[in-house]
């Protein structure tokens, strides 16, 4: 059973992996395609759950990516099961989307002395959702018109006032965005040079996912950023996924096109991803990490804001 399950695991990981990386192979970064979508433009949100909680990490791909291939313009998906709960019926034919749910569990085993010795087992299990266009009979609040989008002043103001709550040193100069660990601090060129407002956020919503790896606060190893071709797309990839995480709970769209100082790690992430089916998972769950660390730095947290 236990090779059964590990093969099971394998297989998601193989399967989504392949997916990603046949996406990439055609220049498409595919946690970027909800922005480019003509009818999403200007209120794109996380996927959310029945509940209207968003979805984390490697769903948020996964949901957004199947959301642009299929045209889905809902945001909301749910369960065959939840979607009967709700007095509503999947449409004959419709097929599900792959979602994924990461924990551990804890065994005690019998060590070499005769001791009790307790191990953490992780599983990776997979299920399907619908999303909201696939199902008839939901209440009227799944099918209403989204809700006009906020006011564009008040998305670069609401923005503004999260990277100040983080406490992060923000310094302004030069012609090169980055975050430095050493200094500890965001250093992004001066505000005017920017295309936009939203733009400027886009860019700092990268580095300060960078930013979240200090020592003090997430603990993301940067000592061979510089000298590891690998280690930096994997970092490079984090922030890549972070940012769009971020810009999401703050109705900001990314930089669509890669900055000119990052338009190389696409093959890079393509080696890393070949190497290491599990790396495109393991990126997702540091980037939603970094994310919700800088959510938790806020004085206060709504409901529509909070990764789940």
């Amino acid at each position: 059973m236990k090779r059964k399950n590990e093969g099971e695991r394998t297989d998601i990981y193989s399967r989504i992996t392949d997916k990603i990386v046949a996406d990439l192979e055609k220049g498409v970064r595919p946690w970027m395609q909800p922005w480019r979508a003509g009818n999403a433009v200007g209120r794109v949100t996380r996927p959310l759950r029945h509940n209207g909680l968003p979805y984390s990490g490697m769903n948020v791909l996964l949901l957004w990516s199947e959301a642009m291939a299929r045209g889905y313009t809902s945001p909301t998906w749910m369960t065959f099961k939840q979607a009967i709960e709700l007095g509503g019926a999947v449409r004959k034919g419709e097929s599900g989307t792959l979602v994924v749910f990461a924990s551990r569990f804890t065994t005690t085993e019998i060590g070499a002395a005769g001791e009790e010795v307790d191990r953490e087992i992780p599983f990776l299990k997979a299920y399907s959702a619908f999303n909201v266009a696939q199902i008839d009979g939901l209440p009227d609040r799944y099918y209403d018109v989204a809700a006009p989008v906020q006011d564009p002043v008040e998305r670069i103001e609401y923005a503004d006032r999260f990277f100040a709550d983080t406490g992060a040193v923000i310094r302004h100069g030069g012609d090169k965005a980055f975050y430095s660990p050493a200094g500890d601090f965001i250093q992004m060129p001066p505000f005017a040079t920017f295309r936009d407002a939203a733009s400027y956020v886009a860019t700092l919503s990268h580095e300060a996912c960078h930013w979240t790896a200090a020592p003090h606060r997430v603990k993301r190893d940067l000592s061979r950023y510089g000298k590891d071709k690998s280690e930096r797309a994997h970092e490079e990839l984090i922030a890549e996924l972070g940012s769009c995480f971020l810009c999401a709970d703050l109705g900001i769209a990314p930089e669509l096109e890669p900055r000119p100082d990052h338009a190389s790690y696409l093959d890079s992430w393509l080696r890393v991803l070949a190497d290491d089916k599990r790396a495109i998972f393991q990126a997702a769950a540091h980037a939603q990490r970094a994310v919700s660390y800088l959510h938790d730095l806020q004085p206060a947290i709504s409901g529509e804001r909070e990764a789940a």
